[in-house]
């Protein structure tokens, strides 16, 4: 997908704010763009945006979750554990200096916060949403989750090995044991047994051993 002006004009709008921030934009851009990135990058970004518009019909605030989309991942420094609530943070004062409705960047910095945890609101539907945007990754087609794999161990080229696997290892198992990784109907259809399959296939990689 395509980050234009007039996307980024047309969203702002949406949200009822009298402006769109062009530089705002260009600032995200070149934070997604940032040299250490190798997953969190605007291929993710695109990839997301993508799976919101053909999937926006889901949404009751659709302008608010594209907007989470934009932020979610727009603060990522793999060493620091705060990086979705310093994204949040952003996207509520961004938000707020474009004059929008005062409910609007209290629901934006909740959505982007949603995504530390991966964890929806059983009773939000934007909630549960963004999370599956956010974790359609693991559904991808094979080819592209392992290329995937392989961008987030680059990002996390500072850990040992062994600790590398032990930890990663510890992430795949916690999808797996999910009843469903993915909360709307529409993802689980659509990925959610391939998503196992990727991360059963992960797992047996980094572990040698295939998963109960």
């Amino acid at each position: 997908m395509n980050l234009t002006l007039a996307g980024w004009q047309r969203l702002w709008g949406e949200l009822g704010a009298a402006t769109a921030n062009g530089g705002l934009m260009n600032q995200l851009v070149a934070a997604w763009g940032e040299n250490h990135r190798r997953y969190h990058t605007l291929q993710h970004l695109r990839e997301c945006l993508a799976h919101f518009e053909a999937a926006s019909m889901l949404a009751r605030r659709p302008a608010e979750v594209e907007l989470a989309i934009w932020f979610h991942d727009a603060v990522y420094d793999p060493s620091r554990d705060d990086n979705e609530e310093r994204s949040a943070d952003w996207a509520r004062a961004s938000v707020r200096a474009a004059g929008c409705d005062a409910a609007i960047d209290d629901r934006v910095h909740a959505l982007v916060m949603a995504t530390r945890s991966h964890t929806a609101a059983v009773d939000d539907p934007d909630t549960r949403l963004l999370v599956d945007i956010d974790l359609a990754i693991l559904g991808a087609a094979p080819a592209r989750f392992d290329e995937y794999e392989r961008q987030v161990r680059m990002e996390y080229a500072h850990v040992v090995d062994a600790d590398w696997r032990t930890g990663r290892a510890r992430v795949l198992r916690s999808f797996l044991d999910r009843p469903r990784i993915y909360a709307t109907d529409a993802f689980r259809d659509a990925l959610e047994a391939r998503a196992r399959e990727n991360l059963a296939r992960s797992l047996e990689r980094l572990t040698g051993t295939s998963p109960p």
